[in-house]
């Protein structure tokens, strides 16, 4: 029994030596790397995922980014008076900690921004407002006015015409 069970171990041990042997650098074919668009450093600056800026395409939906960077700045403008948690440009997701204004600490808030697409578009955003009142030392979920979302999402949509408006002048 013990000499099937070393058996058994030997044989896959054995087998890990015997695989696809590596090429050395001489033939190695390099044509593939001079076709990859755009490079890490160069004429051309820094590129995200082989994303060519020279493009008409990639000059209206915004860059390399996952979604439409006039958006994602403006978001980020609009929601800069609150302390940034997580922030991910390729998935278009916003997440800001718990704020509570000097001029109520008996509440507090927090959003969640969405960039839903590449284009500038009135319904490219959405914005999502939390609110907790302090009730008996415990936080406390409070309703919010669906006019508060609507209000941040129209800031960000003017902020973001506004950040194409100077990017076109230039």
């Amino acid at each position: 029994m013990r000499k099937l069970l070393a058996l058994g171990l030997i044989i896959p041990l054995a087998a890990c030596g015997y695989g696809r042997q590596v090429q050395n650098d001489e033939y190695y074919d390099d044509s593939r790397r001079a076709r990859v668009q755009g490079r890490l450093t160069g004429s051309d600056g820094i590129l995200l995922l082989g994303t060519d800026r020279s493009s008409p395409q990639a000059a209206q939906d915004g860059g390399a980014l996952g979604v439409n960077a006039y958006l994602w700045r403006a978001t980020l403008d609009t929601l800069s008076f609150l302390p940034l948690t997580s922030a991910d440009p390729f998935g278009g997701v916003i997440i800001t900690d718990w704020y509570s204004p000097p001029s109520t600490p008996g509440e507090r808030f927090r959003a969640t921004a969405y960039i839903l697409g590449r284009q500038l578009r009135s319904d490219g955003v959405r914005v999502t407002v939390f609110r907790q009142e302090q009730r008996g030392g415990n936080w406390v979920d409070a309703p919010v006015a669906q006019s508060t979302n609507t209000d941040l999402e129209n800031q960000v949509l003017a902020r973001a015409r506004e950040l194409r408006s100077q990017t076109a002048s230039r």
